[in-house]
């Protein structure tokens, strides 16, 4: 999987940087948006649930930035464990993605 910056159309099986960015972009907006309904629905900040979901979105968060740098560094789609490319179907899905799904599942 790599990504396809020189082409306006990219090949199958690539990915357009500008495609990526605009995905991640969402990605972000999309946790931030959760954020704001949180504080905004009075929840205790307290709860133990709150806390976690809060800190899941914070850690998602922290994953959309760091896949943005790799994307600016040229190191995007590329499995951070094992170094192969992670399949184009699991950026699609998790655009933030640092590894392929073999190796997410061997260091959960």
């Amino acid at each position: 999987m790599s990504l396809d910056t020189a082409h306006p159309d990219p090949q199958p099986g690539r990915l357009a940087a500008r495609e990526v960015r605009r995905r991640l972009q969402h990605e972000r907006a999309s946790r931030l948006a959760q954020l704001t309904a949180f504080a905004d629905a009075g929840h205790d900040p307290g709860d133990a649930l709150v806390v976690a979901q809060k800190d899941s979105i914070d850690r998602v968060l922290k994953d959309i930035t760091a896949a943005v740098e790799r994307l600016d560094q040229g190191g995007y789609g590329v499995c951070q464990v094992c170094g192969r490319p992670i399949p184009l179907e699991r950026l699609e899905i998790l655009p933030y993605a640092r590894c392929c799904v073999g190796c997410q599942r061997r260091t959960a």
